[in-house]
């Protein structure tokens, strides 16, 4: 049984990005953790209504994937550009080193979010072989609404190297994604069911499949 861990600047861009992939290894009988990164709170200047409902739909999100474990770090959303690396490295190195992931997802690094940039550069660092050698693969995941609307030049396009077909699982990913209520609107708004469906439906022309999801293979050790 291998052991996966997603990270998520935010709550639903592990969904956005991997979902039915992380529905497809839980089926083949994978443990899954999420690491969530930053959260909603009273003192980052949320609600105490909204701050409830989003740990209630991360709640039910765990449920619906079947994570072994959540683990939050508590960091202000928007803000990780100003928290120091060493701080967010230890966070999720300490998350590494207690469930020993085989596999690690995280978003990729020329997302539109300042958030993901910092995440992938922390992941990077807090996954290095010589400290954890059992990390045997780490991938980036693309985000809707982040990913494809990045304007960032240079050779920074997302371009995916891994598929994973994912039929049977659309729409228990569009289902989880609509738990996150703030989150989703209706088409043309990127996080929108008819989106989600859309490019699983493109990723699986490209993979030869009716529904894939794509993911930059950042590095395998065999």
């Amino acid at each position: 049984m291998k052991t996966v861990l997603v990270v998520a600047p935010h709550a639903d861009d592990e969904t956005l990005g991997c979902g039915g992939t992380l529905l497809k290894l839980k089926a083949e009988g994978c443990e899954l953790h999420w690491l969530l990164v930053t959260e909603m709170t009273v003192d980052g200047g949320f609600s105490s209504a909204q701050v409830d409902e989003r740990n209630h739909e991360i709640s039910t999100v765990s449920e619906g994937y079947g994570f072994s474990q959540v683990h939050r770090l508590g960091f202000l959303p928007s803000q990780l550009d100003v928290v120091a690396k060493s701080t967010l490295v230890g966070g999720i190195s300490s998350v590494v080193s207690k469930i020993r992931p085989e596999i690690v997802y995280t978003v990729f690094r020329d997302d539109a979010h300042s958030d993901h940039e910092v995440v992938f550069d922390a992941v990077a660092s807090a996954t290095k072989t010589f400290r954890h050698p059992y990390v045997k693969r780490t991938l980036a995941y693309e985000t809707l609404s982040e990913t494809d609307f990045s304007l960032k030049p240079g050779q920074c396009a997302f371009r995916p190297n891994v598929f994973v077909n994912i039929e049977g699982y659309v729409e228990k990913k569009i289902s989880l994604m609509k738990i996150f209520r703030s989150e989703i609107s209706d088409f043309p708004f990127p996080r929108s069911p008819k989106a989600i469906e859309a490019l699983a439906s493109l990723r699986g022309v490209q993979a030869g499949c009716l529904s894939a999801e794509a993911f930059m293979l950042l590095k395998e050790v065999d």
